[in-house]
């Protein structure tokens, strides 16, 4: 029996068993302010869309959970269920030389990610899970396919601002160290051009803020 864990915005978490062996289901409710057709339509296409990114992002070289099953029709992902604690915990909860080894790996995996032209969408410390200092990316319910420098740039931008937010203490050392590892990855005027395009995006928004 599933046993719900988590409740989110768009869809639901439950832990429960899949052929004897514990697994994750992801449910996307339906939306009762939506018309009913229009709504399975985009809960069928959003569960489609994260599997098949859950499964590119493997391929890629990044670290997923497992995608046992996909029911369209239901909105529902059966998946590998990975006992870890998330990277915010970790963060919070460890001296900080304990994980800087970890934040070159996020680096490391986003380059990897967008290599591939896969942007996450929705880079926060929550959507990582650790296991003895291993990564393991979770959570593509916003993931989309872009080579645009603009769209890799706003998913390192939302992880900066992540940092900024919720462990200001480490914020500056945490993302200089993720930007040294997404360099591991790219060629040295597609990093510059990257990081350029990540300030200028930090300055839209203090102009917008001050406007």
């Amino acid at each position: 029996m599933e046993r719900l864990i988590r409740k989110g915005a768009e869809a639901d978490i439950y832990l429960g068993e899949w052929f004897g062996r514990k697994a994750i289901f992801k449910i996307r409710k339906p939306k009762p302010y939506r018309q009913p057709d229009l709504d399975s339509g985009i809960r069928k296409r959003r569960t489609l869309r994260e599997a098949s990114f859950l499964v590119d992002a493997r391929k890629a070289g990044v670290s997923t959970p497992l995608v046992y099953f996909v029911d369209p029709e239901k909105a529902e992902i059966v998946m590998q269920y990975i006992k870890g604690k998330r990277l915010k915990e970790i963060i919070s909860d460890s001296k900080q030389s304990d994980v800087y080894t970890l934040y070159s790996e996020v680096g490391r995996s986003i380059a990897k990610l967008h290599k591939d032209k896969i942007i996450h969408g929705d880079l926060t410390t929550s959507n990582f899970l650790v296991i003895n200092d291993f990564l393991v990316f979770i959570d593509f319910g916003l993931a989309f396919s872009s080579q645009r420098l603009e769209d890799k740039a706003v998913d390192l931008h939302l992880m900066k601002e992540v940092l900024e937010s919720a462990h200001s203490k480490v914020a500056d050392k945490a993302f200089s160290k993720i930007l040294e590892g997404y360099s591991e990855f790219s060629g040295v005027k597609m990093f510059k051009d990257l990081v350029n395009k990540v300030r200028e995006i930090e300055r839209r928004g203090r102009y917008t803020r001050v406007e």
